[in-house]
């Protein structure tokens, strides 16, 4: 059968092929504790197979929201329990330079439990997302909520769209990136409205 994936994601074809659902898993994994692997490139690969009928769509996003989530906490286990010694000695390994990292960390101690949602969507911040919560000291329950959130709508809009648009996702994919800033701050000022009404809220009944 031929690979119904376009130009940029045909690269992937034979691993999808090969080991389909368990490359799916393997590679969001990963990626989610700071290797370099790409896993939104997997993910909307696997969905325009599943939109080809080569793999199941529920299957693909459960596994990948699975797998985002796991990644993403045995980053966080890294970075609480390595903090960022651990980081700067092993980090050059992962391309994670100590320059890098102070960085993120800083942007991500600016923003709070909203930019674990929001880094799902920014290359860069996606890998590191996790060990930066874990070195920050953020709660691990604070940043498992905020965590599960950011990776059940970042599976949701791109297995979604590669499921939709199918080989055309590429076009789609540049067209978002190309006004991802923007879409992200509006996304990130609707969170902490809700957050902030809901504190509000909260406070209201005390």
């Amino acid at each position: 059968m031929t690979t119904p994936l376009p130009g940029p994601l045909a690269h992937l074809a034979p691993l999808l092929s090969h080991y389909g659902y368990w490359a799916v898993g393997a590679v969001v994994l990963v990626e989610d504790f700071g290797v370099p692997a790409p896993g939104e490139t997997i993910l909307i690969a696997a969905g325009v197979y599943a939109g080809a009928g080569r793999l199941n769509i529920v299957a693909v996003a459960a596994i990948a929201f699975a797998a985002a989530v796991v990644g993403d906490n045995i980053g966080y286990l890294i970075g609480h329990y390595g903090g960022r010694a651990f980081v700067h000695r092993w980090g050059r390994y992962l391309f994670i330079t100590p320059e890098r990292f102070a960085k993120a960390e800083d942007f991500f101690k600016r923003h709070g439990g909203t930019i674990v949602i929001v880094a799902r969507f920014i290359e860069g911040l996606r890998q590191v997302n996790g060990i930066i919560a874990g070195t920050s000291g953020m709660p691990w329950r604070r940043f498992l909520v905020f965590n599960a959130i950011g990776a059940a709508l970042w599976v949701g809009l791109w297995a979604t769209l590669a499921y939709v648009t199918g080989t055309h996702i590429t076009a789609v994919y540049d067209a978002i990136s190309r006004y991802q800033l923007y879409a992200l701050i509006a996304l990130g000022l609707l969170i902490a409205a809700l957050v902030s009404r809901h504190v509000l809220r909260a406070r209201h009944q005390t």
